[in-house]
């Protein structure tokens, strides 16, 4: 998938960790590690919103668009 999820990046840099954010944003850790570790397909706004709140960063903080090349996929 060309969309990568660099939030283990953005925890590190807040210094928190993913039971402490999970309880934040109101998620399991185990699914919040789903996402985490890019095996997530989808996320809704309500829970980036509340990621991007309890981190205080952007969604492009978190999401990042990375084509993919040709015979090539990113996982």
């Amino acid at each position: 998938m060309a969309i990568v999820v660099n939030l283990d990046v953005m925890m590190a840099k807040r210094k928190k960790g993913l039971t402490e954010l999970a309880e934040e944003v109101d998620l399991t850790p185990a699914n919040l590690s789903i996402l985490k570790n890019n095996k997530a397909k989808a996320i809704r706004f309500s829970t980036l919103e509340a990621i991007c709140k309890a981190l205080d960063c952007q969604p492009g903080d978190i999401l990042e668009y990375v084509p993919e090349k040709e015979g090539m996929r990113i996982e």
